[in-house]
């Protein structure tokens, strides 16, 4: 069984055959692509909005409506755009760093929404990731705008420790004056698949002064409850 706390961790290295240099410049340029995907696909997407509103005005019979038939396939048409953009907006959410404020934030609704940022990764897998996530549990920080980073980092630890179709358990929960996300998943090895994002992980808390603690598959972070 490993205990760890974020005080007392040190950095392993990154993994083995990889180039540290081009490593850190390749994942570097990852929020710069992100915001610059964000923007270009954004445009294209309103303005696919703004002809399906102009083909609907088209499609209006002299009654004014559009024939049932076709408001049917334009529904559906605006359904998969706001679906694309908020897609986009979630990873942008995850993925591009903004320096946040001190203040407090809320895990539970942040949790909720990195689950589904991992759906896929969690279905390639065929975990069963079962989450059991109080509402309104909001945790205080120093830097607000890392608490999404802090949790993609607890599940994609839990993911990668897990076989194929093993369980996932995520909770938040206050507990006194703490607000906690604990992840647990199904293995016992003490090895750790992502030492990178460990790394990281026990980096940022320590910090951010959130505190951490890994046995084995369980990860707790624990934060002052707001």
């Amino acid at each position: 069984m490993i205990t760890s706390t974020a005080a007392s961790s040190s950095v392993p290295s990154i993994r083995e055959g990889a180039d540290p240099v081009v490593d850190a410049a390749r994942y570097g340029a990852v929020p710069t692509l992100m915001d610059s995907l964000l923007h270009d696909v954004r445009n294209p997407l309103n303005a696919l909005s703004i002809h399906l509103e102009v083909l609907s005005e088209k499609l209006k019979v002299e009654t004014g409506q559009v024939p049932p038939s076709q408001e049917k396939n334009l529904k559906a048409m605006r359904d998969q755009i706001q679906r694309v953009d908020g897609i986009l907006r979630r990873f942008a959410e995850f993925i591009v760093s903004r320096p946040g404020v001190p203040g407090d934030a809320d895990l539970s609704e942040t949790v909720t929404r990195a689950l589904e940022v991992l759906a896929h990764e969690s279905r390639k897998r065929r975990l069963q990731v079962r989450p059991t996530i109080a509402a309104g549990v909001r945790a205080r920080l120093s830097d607000t705008g890392e608490l999404g980073f802090l949790v993609v980092q607890a599940l994609m630890r839990a993911y990668g420790r897990s076989e194929q179709g093993a369980e996932v358990t995520v909770s938040v929960r206050a507990e006194e004056s703490r607000a906690v996300l604990e992840v647990v998943d199904a293995s016992t090895a003490a090895t750790e698949n992502t030492p990178e994002a460990v790394a990281a992980l026990e980096l940022r808390c320590g910090q951010l002064g959130v505190e951490l603690q890994l046995r084995a598959g369980q990860c707790r972070l624990s934060f002052p409850l707001a």
